[in-house]
């Protein structure tokens, strides 16, 4: 099947296009540089006057596992309330803040997004994770996997093992989760609060193992580093929502010491302690440090205002928040020796202090940071907003008048402690494919996505062009998955299914006689039981598993 998109104006960062009208040859899924003597074009479509992007890619976004599943079972009002029939209601295709797996994947796609990363992947739980994932029609999807509350890697810490260890363990996690990343949540933190600590900061101890968040940090940073893994270790900091954690964030960005790290949801870890209130913006000096620190990026975690779910891995600091969940309930879980999570219904508001300058927290941070390629747009679907708010998102990015009117809607206190309306940039639609397109392949490690190159996975997004970006963003007319058309005029008219993509960097599998050990020692579940296989996720011909790159081990240049 040869495809001709003619005349489109592209904008493709990766090989520095920046809105050049052109034509696109795709073959059999994959973009072409041009047909060859004789061929024939099979389909045609005329995006003269349209906007051609790479398909979307959503870096952090919780769409599978255990939390998820509870948030769904938590909230079957948030069901009852987007089914526009009982036929909806019925199929559970429906959901806004914790959508079916259905809903997931159409919802994605009519946006123009072909990828989705679920960046909390509990090892013991990865099967399951993948299982569900897999059930999301059309996106390309994959997980970071858990680690540095795992009680496996805080012993080798406890006991000093030297690196190389660590590196055999943190490879075997990837090969058995089937991930492509590995994740920090809370570092030390998950464990901690099964001991009874309720706070941990950076230089703090596990009262247990003896370990502190920074040691873990500066291990599991040269781990993925060594082992050559694209993406860098994903952090979700210590002292998460916690008043004055602005602090906690620049050091941590000092504590993996020149090694790439990628703070999540960041928007949550930048709050001051000035004014009154004790509650201020540490967005300027969290944009500063990321300007100054080339080795760290960030994701915002975004926040807009309405009903949605937290659902975290941070059981720690979801018990903390418990008090504040609306509607008044919630979920703590604790996941064998692994991991933990909660999961706390919230609802922001424009009229609240601390909700209206947290939006305006994680808008200053988008604004403040200079370079697009290390900034990426994320509400931490469900925790900051669901997805489905990203079209709004990129309007306020893009439109400062826009922006200017949302401000003069909040708590007129958090307006005096903001210095929003003050910055000028409004961001183009180069820095947007940036930000969700090439910059978000690039950090995960997806070679042949994010770009509209020759070679490419032909995953593509036209929209027609509209001075309201939302409106432009929230319809696309055409949305191509491995060349197939899926999406038109912002409806999907056929259903595929995307790929799982894993990486798995070398090891020395004699690590495994002493995980043998451990597992028949302290696990419910056997060691070869804990492994994924690839052919599971492949099973039912919905997808197949792509192992992307990793370099191999490698040490730090300055």
């Amino acid at each position: 099947m040869l495809i001709k998109l003619t005349g489109g104006r592209v904008y493709d960062p990766a090989h520095q296009i920046d809105g050049k009208v052109m034509d696109i040859y795709v073959r059999d899924g994959r973009i072409i540089d041009r047909p060859r003597d004789n061929e024939t074009i099979d389909q045609e479509y005329d995006l003269r006057g349209k906007v051609v992007m790479a398909g979307a890619i959503d870096m952090h976004t919780h769409i599978g596992g255990g939390k998820v599943n509870i948030a769904r079972l938590m909230l079957p009002e948030d069901h009852r309330s987007s089914a526009t029939s009982h036929s909806d209601a019925c199929r559970a295709g429906c959901g806004h803040a914790a959508p079916s797996t259905l809903n997931t994947g159409y919802r994605y796609a009519e946006m123009g997004y072909t990828a989705g990363f679920e960046p909390a992947l509990s090892p013991v739980n990865a099967r399951q994770s993948h299982l569900e994932m897999c059930d999301i029609p059309i996106l390309d999807r994959g997980g970071y996997a858990m680690l540095g509350s795992d009680d496996y890697f805080l012993r080798m810490l406890a006991a000093k093992k030297d690196q190389n260890a660590i590196n055999d363990y943190v490879a075997w996690i990837l090969h058995a989760t089937q991930a492509i990343g590995i994740k920090v949540v809370n570092p030390g933190g998950i464990n901690a609060f099964k001991f009874n600590q309720r706070a941990l900061n950076l230089d703090e101890q596990n009262v247990h193992y003896q370990v502190s968040p920074r040691e873990v940090l500066q291990s599991l940073t040269r781990a993925v580093y060594e082992l050559g893994i694209a993406h860098p270790l994903h952090v979700h900091g210590n002292n998460l929502g916690v008043p004055g954690n602005v602090e906690t964030t620049l050091k941590t960005m000092g504590a993996v010491e020149g090694y790439p790290v990628h703070l999540t949801h960041i928007q949550f870890h930048s709050y001051g302690t000035e004014g009154d209130r004790k509650f201020s913006s540490g967005a300027a000096a969290v944009a500063e440090a990321l300007n100054k620190h080339k080795n760290v990026s960030a994701d915002v975690g975004q926040i807009l205002f309405g009903q949605t779910v937290t659902a975290s891995g941070d059981n720690m600091r979801q018990y903390a928040n418990s008090g504040h969940a609306s509607p008044n309930k919630s979920v703590l879980m604790d996941i064998e020796c692994d991991s933990g999570c909660g999961v706390v219904p919230f609802k922001y508001k424009d009229k609240n202090f601390v909700n209206a300058l947290q939006w305006a927290i994680g808008l200053e941070i988008f604004l403040l940071t200079e370079d697009p390629w290390r900034i990426f747009l994320t509400t931490d679907h469900p925790n900051g907003a669901p997805f489905t708010s990203y079209p709004h998102l990129i309007r306020l990015l893009m439109d400062k008048s826009f922006r200017n009117d949302m401000f003069t809607k909040l708590n007129l206190d958090a307006q005096a402690m903001s210095t929003l309306t003050s910055i000028e940039r409004e961001y183009s639609l180069y820095e947007i494919a940036i930000m969700t397109r090439a910059g978000a392949a690039k950090l995960v490690g997806l070679h042949d996505r994010g770009h509209l190159g020759v070679g490419g996975a032909a995953d593509i997004t036209v929209y027609t062009d509209n001075p309201d970006r939302e409106a432009m963003f929230a319809k696309p007319d055409y949305v191509f998955k491995d060349g197939e058309l899926v999406v038109r005029d912002g409806q999907v008219v056929k259903v595929t299914w995307g790929s799982t993509h894993t990486v798995k960097p070398d090891f020395d599998r004699s690590i495994e006689k002493d995980l043998k050990q451990y597992f028949d020692r302290y696990h419910t579940m056997n060691m070869e039981n804990y492994k994924v296989n690839a052919a599971e996720l492949e099973d039912g011909g919905r997808g197949k598993v792509i192992v992307q790159e990793a370099k191999g081990r490698r040490e730090k240049t300055a």
